[in-house]
């Protein structure tokens, strides 16, 4: 997702393109999560997860299903407890947010974020948060601004590698 402006070729493409349905996951797509993330981990924009994690915080993620059942997208949705930037409310993080490179520009990624902030307000968060080492483009067309990593829950600011030159993104929920 790194255009800012429709191509006529992916424009046609989202056009014959089935739609994804989304879902939450369950442990027994931690396999697929994995295989989902892997180009994205080989390419370094995103972290490296054992299945084992997946399958551990499944409750986490939102699924894009395609037609045949296989996974074409995800993004993690993790809630922190408020601190004191926070004025009260918690504050959620998207993490390994990732689409099938062949459903890319097919309004995947779209209804994934849709679908995430709407579970980010159904679970009454202030703000999310998200790291990208691209250029971010689909999160700044859903309101996301770049922020500083203090204005982020700490625990999870601190976990972020600064060798990957990462860029922190917020909106309020």
């Amino acid at each position: 997702m790194t255009t800012t402006l429709p191509r006529p070729a992916l424009e046609a493409r989202a056009l014959r393109a089935p739609a994804s349905s989304v879902r939450f996951a369950r442990p027994e797509d931690a396999g697929e999560l994995a295989a989902l993330s892997g180009p994205f981990v080989r390419a370094g924009a995103l972290r490296e997860r054992p299945v084992s994690l997946y399958a551990a915080h499944a409750a986490d993620f939102l699924v894009a299903v395609g037609p045949a059942g296989r996974l074409e997208g995800c993004v993690g949705l993790r809630v922190y407890p408020a601190g004191p930037a926070e004025a009260g409310a918690p504050a959620g993080v998207l993490y390994n947010f990732c689409v099938a490179g062949h459903r890319q520009g097919c309004g995947v990624g779209a209804a994934l974020l849709r679908s995430a902030l709407t579970r980010a307000r159904a679970r009454s968060l202030g703000s999310l948060f998200t790291a990208t080492t691209g250029g971010g483009r689909l999160f700044q067309r859903y309101g996301f601004t770049s922020t500083a990593a203090c204005l982020a829950p700490r625990t999870w600011a601190e976990s972020l590698d600064p060798r990957r030159n990462a860029r922190i993104l917020a909106r309020a929920v």
